[in-house]
């Protein structure tokens, strides 16, 4: 299967948007961590940034599918 430039720009960018949602938990995680249990501070972050994930993976969509009909 060859990748053709398309290909890899939905990788890299899709990529590039999980990367951005792992190193959100792990801000969470330093931030907030210490302890066993999550405070209720770091559980409205991390419920924020799960919401964060959504919105941003449907605006990587649309870009992507945007992108592809201008090509």
């Amino acid at each position: 299967m060859e990748i053709d430039a398309e290909l890899r720009r939905q990788i890299t960018v899709s990529l590039a948007a999980a990367a951005v949602f792992i190193v959100g938990l792990v801000s969470i995680g330093v931030a907030f961590g210490g302890s066993t249990v999550l405070p209720e501070a770091g559980a409205f972050a991390l419920v924020v940034l799960l919401a964060g994930f959504v919105l941003l993976m449907a605006g990587v969509g649309t870009y992507l599918i945007r992108a592809d009909d201008e090509s």
